[in-house]
């Protein structure tokens, strides 16, 4: 191993170093850069005490980013990428660099962007009193927070939908809790929910035993935004035409105008945005029919409406049924876009084995598919919320379906014999970030030479 010291090139030395590379070996400093210029000397091979000159880093006027100047005799690596000598490539921070043409016998350095001076009293830690972060229900800090609109109190989820259903018995609108406004829309606040999390883990003496977690995930029943309609009084003795037919068409839904099933929306309840077509429908949490995409947590109409066989309409919009199905009930006949993260030289090579093997990507899918429900695969890494929960009978949409198949042929394609591959493919070198890798999506030839399907030996993911 070798280490490196800094030198200024000209340009004057600041007090403070705007850049820094850091070595990925602990035991050894960072190298403050000081300068706008600098050239970075070192002993390159850990045989040798003589230092040379190796590189020089041009800071550029756009903000976080840089220029690396091979000064060596040899090439250097930067982001896997080969520098040839006296050759240049931008960086950026994040950037990985390697002082010789292979990592062996030398130090790998992150080059890392420091906070511009400006900007470093938005790193200070804001103090939050405990007392403001708590749910005016249960008057405990809040657990899965949700806020309620106009007047943005905030609660526990479990709080709310609980005080919301029984508000939706008693009475002909939802008040808030707190200030006793009607509440016209309530969803999740995932900014606040960061907020929550960080004042428990400063002060666990405000965490709720597990049971008590329990009881709150038990009674929450808000997933995503909800519309809430309202049974107020009008001033007017005789309604206006204009308002009377605004306020119906805002939250109106194929029950909204008539019957359906035995049901008809009243006119205060709760409604559902759907994701994908941008109609209404009710909130309904006493169904066997989802609502909700399990793997993303929007809202589909879908299924909801093929249960009770409603079609497209001429004026509320309905989805089809084949937008929201369960799993099993669901075909492939191609890769998905998404797959291998959108490398399309990695999805080449899978669809060249599937071929090679006699078989259809439905075929390779069902396998797989089985395998997953029979829970014979890790989850870890399977990019769909409640990923433990979900199993082939689970209603997924389009997009989380083919999030799920291109897990699955990851699997695929990781557990295959390497003399399966097709010989161009199966004599690559894998790349140190693998499926993480950052480079590949905008560097051609590096997603094509190096394996990607693989996990990363190096960079935050590994």
């Amino acid at each position: 191993m070798t280490t490196e010291t800094g030198q200024s090139s000209g340009s004057n030395p600041s007090d403070d170093a705007w850049a820094k590379l850091v070595p990925l070996d602990t035991r050894f400093s960072d190298i403050d850069i000081r300068c706008n210029d600098m050239v970075i000397c070192s002993e390159i091979t850990s045989s040798s005490l003589e230092r040379h000159e190796w590189c020089r880093i041009t800071k550029n006027l756009g903000p976080g980013s840089a220029t690396i100047h091979n000064k060596s005799s040899d090439a250097i690596l930067v982001d896997e990428v080969i520098v040839p000598k006296d050759g240049s490539v931008d960086i950026v921070s994040g950037s990985e660099i390697v002082p010789g043409p292979e990592g062996q016998g030398y130090l790998q350095y992150r080059f890392t962007v420091m906070p511009a001076p400006e900007s470093r009293t938005q790193l200070l830690k804001i103090s939050i009193d405990p007392d403001h972060a708590k749910c005016s229900i249960c008057l405990n800090v809040w657990h899965d927070v949700v806020t309620a609109a106009p007047c943005l109190h905030n609660f526990c989820n479990g709080c709310f939908s609980e005080w919301m259903r029984r508000s939706e018995a008693k009475h002909q609108h939802v008040l808030c809790p707190q200030c006793r406004t009607t509440v016209q829309f309530v969803g999740r606040n995932h900014f606040l929910q960061n907020i929550q999390e960080d004042i428990l883990k400063a002060d666990p003496a405000l965490r709720r035993p597990a049971e008590d977690i329990a009881v709150l995930d038990s009674s929450a029943s808000i997933q995503s935004n909800l519309i809430i309609g309202s049974k107020r009084k009008r001033r007017f003795s005789t309604p206006s035409p204009a308002l009377e037919e605004r306020d119906s068409s805002r939250l109106q839904c194929p029950q909204c105008v008539a019957s359906i099933g035995g049901y008809r929306c009243e006119r205060h309840g709760a409604h559902l945005q759907c994701h994908l077509c941008r109609g209404m429908m009710p909130f309904r949490t006493n169904l066997q029919v989802p609502l909700h995409c399990l793997g993303c947590d929007r809202p589909f109409c879908g299924a909801y409406w093929s249960s009770v066989n409603v079609t497209q309409g001429e004026s509320t919009p309905v989805c089809s049924p084949e937008t929201f199905r369960p799993i099993s009930e669901r075909t492939v006949t191609r890769i998905p876009f998404t797959t291998h993260e959108m490398n399309r030289h990695e999805q080449d090579i899978t669809q060249r084995c599937i071929a090679e093997m006699g078989k259809t990507v439905e075929d390779v899918a069902a396998e797989w598919f089985r395998r997953f429900n029979d829970r014979e695969i890790d989850r870890s890494r399977m990019p769909l919320n409640h990923a433990e929960v979900i199993t082939t009978s689970t209603h997924v949409c389009n997009e989380c379906y083919d999030k799920l198949v291109g897990f699955l042929l990851y699997w695929f394609r990781i557990t295959l014999p390497s003399h399966h591959l097709p010989a161009d493919a199966g004599a690559r070198q894998d790349c140190w970030y693998g499926y993480a890798c950052r480079t590949q999506h905008h560097n051609e030839e590096h997603a094509r030479k190096r394996n990607h399907v693989c996990r990363p030996t190096r960079g935050n993911h590994f």
